[in-house]
Parts: structure tokens; C-alpha cells; sequence
């Protein structure tokens, strides 16, 4: 192990290229500067400093040496620093979310909070759901946040927002073929996720039995993005996330259709493992969620 007042004494004679001028600095006798830096070529093996009557200069080993030594006294510094400052130890957290939801609500809200809480360090995972739920479960994650519904004892859970969704189609769509009863469902695309249809069922599942809807075709995009810019160009109907495409309902690039029907509501929601050892900290990062609206 390499004593750190050793290299700082070899720095301080890199620096200077003068043993006396060295020693001076680190306030060492001559004598005393010289047994630290020959400690030093004893544990390293090797000497770092090549010594005349007149001059001194480092050796090939000596110059390899002196950028790690200065990295190595600075993150000492730092450590020192550290304890003097006090205050709440660093920490980091990776958080796992969609990605529309983490661009739009999520990142925004870690930038804001990281000057209300410096010493935390957030991290974001990218994916859909059954990948994020699985890192959670086996521990690659410390949260995630999302309206997928999960049921196991392993688990805590804090409400974040209310998920409201409509179904919308392109004004220009609906003058060519409006959509009003399901016989008019015929002459239009039905947009979603994937085969399931996880998005419609939102509207389905409130719907009347007595309607049945049969659209003349399905088409799969898998994320509410592409499935928002298809709909917007008036390739199709879907069910999206209110919070999601409100300026496009301000803007009227979208309208509601079929209002008869109120979708049911789901939650995003701040899920981790019980027991997690930051549980305090994953409970004050969803209360500062909480506080700010979605976007």
C-alpha cells in the first residue's frame, strides 16, 4: 500500500524538480523529504527520480507515475472533504420507465429536484413494462414507475397521479368517415399497443354490451408515440392517455369520438420492492411526483 504523504512528496518534487524547493513546500527537512520519496521507490520497486549533484529528473517510471499520483491526492482531497463539509451521504437510484413518460414527466422532474437534493443521483431505465417489472423483481432496478397493475407481497406501491384516457381520432379523418355508432367502425383502423388491444380496453371495458366494435382493421405500433403520430396523420383511431396528447386536443389535431363512453381510469403509480434499504428516499422522490402535474 502506498503511503499518500509519500506521493505527495513526489509530486511536490516533479513539481519543483529540486529536492530542497520540494521539501520546503510539504514543510519537511531535506533529509526527511529525501527517506519519503526513497520509501516510495522501495514499495514501488522501481526509482521514480533520477538524482545528480546537480539536477533531478524523472525517470521513464516517474513520469507514468505522476498523473495517477495526482489523481490518487485529489480524490484523497476529496474524501477529506468530504467528512469536513457533513451533511447527507451520496446515494444513486435507478428508476425504470417508458420512455414518452420518462421524456415528458419523469426527466424534468429529476433535473428540478437535483438542486433540492444534490447528494442523490437518479438514473433512468428505458422500457416497456414485463422488462421493467422484471429488472425490478430480480433487483437491477430500484423502482419504477407506471399504470401496470402488479399484485405480490414483494412489493410497495405509491399512487403518483390518475391515468384519464380518450378516444381520439384527426378532425380530416372523421369528415371523410365519421364514427358514431359501431357500423361506422368498419371504415376506420383501430391503433394500439399490440394484438391485446391493452389501450382500447380502456374504453371497451365501459362500453355497453349491447354495442359490439368491429373495426375494418388493426394496426400495432407499440408505444403511444408512434400510435399518436399515426392517429394525428389520420391514418387511424385510438385510445391514448389524456395527459399525453392534450396539446393536440388544444390545438385540435385531435378530437375526442365516441363520448357516450367514459374510459376507465388507471394510476401511475411508484413501485419497489419491500424492505429496500432507500425505501425513505424512494417515498420522498414519489411525494415530490406527486407535486408536479402530468405533461
Amino acid at each position: 500500500m502506498l503511503d499518500l504523504e509519500n506521493l505527495r512528496c513526489f509530486e511536490a518534487a516533479a513539481v519543483h524538480l529540486n529536492f530542497r524547493a520540494a521539501a520546503n513546500q510539504v514543510g519537511l527537512s531535506p533529509a526527511a523529504f529525501s527517506e519519503r520519496v526513497r520509501r516510495l521507490e522501495d514499495d514501488l520497486g522501481c526509482a521514480v527520480f533520477k538524482r545528480t549533484t546537480r539536477r533531478v529528473k524523472l525517470t521513464p517510471a516517474g513520469e507514468r507515475l505522476l498523473p495517477q499520483a495526482r489523481r490518487v491526492l485529489t480524490e484523497a482531497q476529496r474524501c477529506a472533504d468530504l467528512l469536513r463539509q457533513g451533511g447527507p451521504a451520496p446515494f444513486e437510484l435507478t428508476v425504470g420507465t417508458r420512455f414518452e413518460l420518462g421524456m415528458s414527466w419523469v426527466l424534468p422532474a429529476i433535473e428540478d429536484q437535483a438542486e433540492m437534493r444534490p447528494e442523490q443521483t437518479l438514473h433512468l431505465y428505458f422500457s416497456e413494462g414485463p422488462a421493467i417489472v422484471s429488472a425490478l423483481m430480480k433487483g437491477g432496478l430500484d423502482a419504477i414507475i407506471g399504470s401496470m397493475r402488479l399484485e405480490s407481497p414483494r412489493l410497495r406501491y405509491l399512487p403518483l397521479h390518475a391515468e384519464r384516457y380518450c378516444f381520439v381520432a384527426a378532425p380530416e379523418l372523421l369528415e371523410r368517415h365519421p364514427l358514431r355508432s359501431p357500423e361506422d367502425a368498419l371504415h376506420h383502423t383501430l391503433v394500439d399497443t399490440g394484438r391485446s388491444l391493452s389501450l382500447f380496453r380502456y374504453w371497451a371495458d365501459q362500453a355497453p354490451q349491447s354495442e359490439r366494435w368491429r373495426f375494418g382493421a388493426h394496426m400495432h405500433l407499440g408505444a403511444i408515440a408512434p400510435i399518436r403520430h399515426w392517429v394525428v396523420a389520420g391514418r387511424g383511431v385510438a385510445v391514448l392517455p389524456e395527459y399525453f396528447i392534450g396539446p393536440d386536443l388544444e390545438a385540435g389535431r385531435l378530437v375526442r369520438i365516441l363520448t357516450h363512453v367514459e374510459p376507465r381510469t388507471d394510476w401511475f403509480r411508484l413501485v419497489w420492492l419491500d424492505g429496500h434499504l432507500r425505501t425513505a428516499d424512494l417515498e420522498l422522490f414519489g411525494q415530490f411526483l406527486r407535486s408536479r402535474p402530468l405533461r
